[in-house]
């Protein structure tokens, strides 16, 4: 037990004495989060860009104007120069351009779609999915809304909307669970693979093997060190979201710890797989980046796992980051119970059983 201690408190010294290891671990994730939650983590609201060209300049077209300006979607400016608003469009400075054409009043007042002014000319990115499926509908549902003031129009069917109290998540929710679960992932694959090839080449292993140490006590001296490392990191991570982006944990935090436990084991004894297979240090840096930076991708940390191709969605689901990952989030965003993550665990659980069977068996101290 005080060679677990010791072995335990050595480790832990070993980080906070390694500058690199503690800016690559904690510091470059902290500041990855904040980068990507302060580009894109302010929701899901979606405006956009309309260059209006009034064409007509009567009380008609300033009342589409008016219309138009009351859609909160719409971020709507007005121009005279028609040329100039089409090359902003190209551009992409704008998403829309709407023309109001000479004698639009004039039609209006006749109420007739055969008119030279009875048509709004739009011109749209044709290759822009946000404007094709929501700009073009919100500027037809304009005019039809105008077309049934003119005609008297009163709808047979009628939309009642009942409206429901949503989670409210923004991609900084999405984000940080994510974050988390890729601390874990490259702390114990990575960390463990580079440091467990560096202590072999150098023959720190093969000292401590001729020693009374029991292997059984570092192997948990290890593990106590890494899981107090990458407790501590997850804390700092989720406090530092909490203070800046306002996330929150609405499941419960002994989940969420179990969660860091069962994966930090899991990524442990794949790196002392790593680490096994590299004959050198310098090898089992490239290694083990060939297996963590597709997982970053393909693992749900910064993008949802159900936008993937269907083709691979069979090989994202076997993996456990993306089962880590899954789990933390409905953690922390929807305060999910153990009853709603069993697969979750009980997948890692197996990753973990089978990578510690392959690990003790290939495991070599010289």
């Amino acid at each position: 037990m005080k060679a677990y201690r010791q072995l335990t408190l050595a480790q832990l010294r070993l980080f906070g004495r390694n500058r690199q290891v503690l800016f690559w671990t904690l510091v470059f994730p902290i500041f990855f989060m904040v980068m990507l939650g302060s580009f894109l983590g302010k929701g899901d609201s979606t405006t956009l860009s309309v260059k209006v060209i009034d064409q007509d300049q009567t009380a008609a077209s300033q009342a589409l104007l008016s219309s138009m300006k009351q859609l909160t979607v719409l971020k709507v400016s007005e121009s005279s120069d028609l040329d100039a608003a089409m090359k902003e469009l190209k551009q992409g400075d704008q998403q829309l351009v709407v023309a109001v054409p000479q004698g639009y009043e004039a039609a209006v007042n006749a109420k007739s779609a055969s008119m030279p002014g009875s048509k709004l000319l739009v011109y749209y990115d044709e290759m822009s999915q946000t404007t094709n499926q929501i700009g073009l509908p919100l500027m037809s549902q304009i005019a039809d809304g105008i077309s049934k003031q003119l005609v008297g129009y009163n709808p047979v069917i009628t939309v009642q909307p009942q409206g429901i109290q949503s989670f409210n998540l923004k991609y900084i929710d999405f984000l940080v669970p994510g974050i988390v679960a890729m601390m874990i992932m490259n702390n114990n694959l990575n960390g463990v693979a580079g440091q467990i090839a560096s202590w072999r080449e150098r023959g720190i292993l093969r000292r401590l093997q001729s020693t009374p140490l029991q292997p059984r006590s570092f192997i948990a001296a290890q593990i106590t060190a890494r899981l107090l490392l990458n407790g501590a990191q997850a804390l700092i991570v989720l406090l530092i979201g909490s203070l800046i982006f306002g996330t929150q944990v609405n499941g419960s935090w002994l989940l969420l710890l179990f969660f860091v436990v069962i994966g930090t084991l899991t990524f442990m004894s794949i790196g002392f797989i790593v680490a096994a297979l590299a004959k050198t240090p310098e090898s089992a840096g490239p290694i083990a980046g060939f297996i963590s930076f597709p997982l970053l991708f393909l693992g749900g940390v910064f993008f949802p796992i159900k936008n993937m191709p269907d083709w691979l969605q069979p090989v994202v689901n076997l993996l456990p980051i993306s089962h880590l990952s899954t789990a933390l989030r409905q953690i922390m965003n929807v305060g999910a119970t153990l009853g709603d993550v069993w697969r979750e665990a009980a997948l890692l659980g197996g990753w973990m059983v089978v990578a510690f069977v392959i690990a003790s068996l290939t495991f070599k101290w010289e």
